[in-house]
């Protein structure tokens, strides 16, 4: 049998490895659904010696449109015959791929399936999964694989929830966005964010599951300025996520909290939010990263949240700033007794709603605003509202940013302080 080049971006990758039986990747527009789709029936198809594999679309049109003929560009030297009157692909193993419609649901009832693609699952009925599919899989324990982009809260949104937060280990949720397309110019995507509304580039290209509305933060409070007010003191603050080279992941969509720097000029007409530095660092990046956002802001105050991670990031930034002959304090950031949802609601909400709250414009907007308009979502991270809040804690602290280096006292590893 002819070996087939499988050539995968590395989102689609990730999910191809993951042996789950029933895998929900909710993605942004032009991620690649559709060519992981294509692979995974091909390959699927070609791993039995009879039998067939269904890839379902919201209607036999879109099935046809979509899959028909990326299925006989990929799988040309496999493809023994072709109909197109019938959406069905014959391969040299005698295996089929059928193209189906959930308009047309009676036309899978009664068969038997090793694996099935459901594209674009939040268009579809749900009774057409859990009526006629998932039994179709239920004798030969076939797989299932979910895509698509979300619209709003429906049953779409209730099965990836499941697969990403249950305890169910036949399931597992992916999120991914359109970023997340190496290939797809990231100046495309900031060019259809300009045209569009901010609900509308979130769900299509972020792949967001908000519902229109019901948000705690609205999007008329939003302001943007790149205008840096002449009042006011710099100000960062620093949410730490567990370090790339350090912590084991453990979570079922295996995406690792970021960290993040707040960058934020303070004065009497409220907050102008700089910057938002974030990723996935190791703890020395993580260090370099915090020193070089002092360095070039010179806040009159630097605040860590408190906890395990600011001890082992402290000796890094300890060296860093000896070698380079610049000394700051560090002030401990804590919860305060305060719920996270508490804490970020009352720092922003109110400063938002006023006006007292401006944005500088940046790479980091698209995800800051992702965070703030779906909070509070167990399913999408909050470590940039999250940094930003307690900027509200650190402002009330200053001092003056002239220590000589006979005067500073390192902070303990291992106490912290």
């Amino acid at each position: 049998m002819t070996d087939l080049a499988v050539e995968l971006l590395p989102w689609q990758q990730e999910v191809w490895e993951d042996n789950t039986r029933f895998k929900v990747v909710a993605a942004g527009r032009r991620t690649g659904k559709s060519r992981l789709a294509a692979w995974r029936l091909i390959i699927s198809a070609l791993s039995e010696k009879k039998g067939q594999v269904f890839y379902v679309a919201p209607t036999q049109g879109q099935a046809r449109d979509i899959m028909w003929q990326l299925l006989l560009e990929l799988g040309h030297d496999v493809i023994a015959s072709a109909h197109v009157n019938n959406l069905q692909i014959k391969l040299v193993n005698g295996c089929t791929i059928s193209l189906k419609g959930a308009d047309r649901p009676e036309t899978m009832r009664g068969v038997s399936l090793k694996f099935l693609c459901m594209d674009e699952y939040a268009d579809m009925k749900p009774e057409v999964w859990e009526q006629i599919l998932r039994p179709a899989l239920a004798d030969q324990k076939g797989d299932a694989l979910f895509i698509g982009t979300p619209m709003g809260r429906n049953h779409f949104y209730d099965l990836y929830t499941y697969a990403s937060v249950s305890d169910d280990p036949t399931f597992k949720g992916y999120h991914f966005t359109s970023y997340d397309n190496p290939l797809l110019d990231p100046e495309e995507i900031e060019a259809a964010k300009g045209s569009m509304s901010a609900f509308s580039f979130r769900q299509e290209f972020m792949a967001s599951f908000e519902a229109h509305g019901s948000e705690l933060f609205k999007e008329e409070h939003v302001r943007f300025s790149e205008e840096e007010p002449s009042d006011g003191n710099y100000y960062i603050a620093v949410d730490l996520a567990g370090f790339a080279d350090v912590q084991k992941v453990t979570t079922k969509t295996k995406r690792l909290d970021q960290t993040a720097i707040a960058v934020v000029k303070a004065g009497v007409e409220g907050w102008w939010v700089a910057n938002i530095i974030h990723g996935r660092w190791g703890v020395e990046e993580t260090a370099r990263r915090i020193f070089e956002a002092v360095r070039d802001y010179q806040p009159v105050a630097v605040g860590i949240e408190k906890g395990a991670l600011k001890n082992a990031v402290y000796p890094y930034l300890n060296d860093i700033m000896k070698k380079n002959q610049t000394f700051f304090r560090v002030e401990e950031l804590t919860h305060g007794n305060k719920k996270k949802v508490d804490r970020i609601v009352w720092a922003l909400q109110g400063r938002l709603e006023h006006g007292n709250l401006t944005l500088n414009k940046g790479k980091w907007n698209a995800q800051f605003l992702d965070e703030l308009f779906q909070f509070p979502n167990q399913l999408v991270h909050d470590d940039l509202i999250d940094a930003l809040a307690y900027i509200d804690q650190l402002a009330k602290v200053s001092y003056a940013f002239d220590y000589e280096e006979e005067d500073y006292e390192f902070l303990d590893k291992y106490a912290g302080y």
